[in-house]
């Protein structure tokens, strides 16, 4: 599934007219892209207009295609390039519940926040050699990226409890049909990504708990396995379902016994650098926003 949900509502259009009517084309019909016809013909089915939402949320991009290329943009909504409607950005972002956002920008110390909830996908950026920084922040985040070994083990018991609850939802995930990988599951009975972040999983949580640095966990010691699962799958289907199965089962028991035998530990050093650099970046950020409008 993509990170773009406008992205996974095209696929999910693309699948359900496979679906319905058990071909897939990529013909045009003037300016009408084959996106366009795909929900005018699923809302020709009998009844008549099963898929309004698929045409509401369609109304207000603009489409081109090229082969079996499609470009989208907003255009329709903004009053830039001759859009031919002249609506405010906010109202964009804000219609369908945010269907149209690509990417949130949130208050910061949101961000402070997932770091202590110690979950991997945000952890793993402070290790991370490719980034994007704004260069006047850049000496004021410094000490994040400094101290990531011991923000990375700022909770000990966050920590295992995210690894498990990750590994479970992975697993609640791995046959279920979501619109981007339909195709797997129609051809392998599961996403073998899931099954490959299980086992990883597995291996993460184990090195965790023996000490083992963050950095050279990040980097799995079963990686032809994981990526023969994931690019090269051979499994049957039960098998895949009950290695899964089993491995979720392994992990949870590992962390109850993790948890009965260590005690809770708070890295107060990592809670200190996190709380002075937040503390800085917003007291730089409104420093600098008065000065400006001085």
């Amino acid at each position: 599934m993509s990170w773009n949900p406008v992205m996974n509502k095209f696929i999910e259009i693309k699948n359900e007219f496979h679906k319905r009517m058990g071909y897939i084309t990529y013909d045009m019909d003037g300016k009408k892209t084959c996106l366009d016809l795909w929900v005018e013909c699923l809302n020709n089915i009998k009844p008549i207009n099963q898929y309004p939402e698929y045409t509401d949320l369609l109304s207000i991009l603009e489409l081109n295609q090229n082969g079996q290329f499609l470009l989208l943009r907003y255009g329709q909504y903004s009053d830039i390039y001759n859009g031919e409607v002249d609506n405010s950005g906010e109202e964009l972002w804000n219609k369908y519940d945010g269907f149209y956002r690509e990417c949130d920008v949130k208050d910061i110390r949101k961000m402070f926040e997932c770091f202590k909830k110690q979950n991997i996908n945000f952890v793993e950026l402070l290790f991370t050699q490719y980034y994007i920084l704004n260069p006047i922040y850049e000496e004021l985040f410094a000490p994040m990226l400094d101290n990531a070994e011991k923000i990375a083990r700022y909770n000990n018991y966050a920590s295992v409890n995210c690894m498990c609850g990750m590994a479970f939802e992975k697993y609640k995930a791995l046959t279920y049909p979501y619109p981007s990988i339909v195709d797997k599951i129609e051809k392998y009975g599961c996403d073998p990504k899931q099954l490959h972040h299980i086992l990883r999983l597995k291996d993460f949580i184990e090195r965790y708990c023996n000490g083992e640095s963050y950095r050279t966990i990040l980097i799995p010691k079963n990686k032809d396995m994981l990526l023969d699962i994931k690019s090269n799958y051979h499994y049957e289907l039960e098998y895949s379902k009950n290695l899964a199965k089993e491995t979720c089962e392994w992990i949870k028991q590992y962390k109850q016994e993790y948890m009965e035998n260590n005690p809770l530990e708070i890295n107060t050093e990592a809670k200190d650098v996190m709380e002075k650099v937040m503390t800085n970046l917003i007291t730089f950020s409104i420093k600098n926003e008065v000065c400006r409008n001085e």
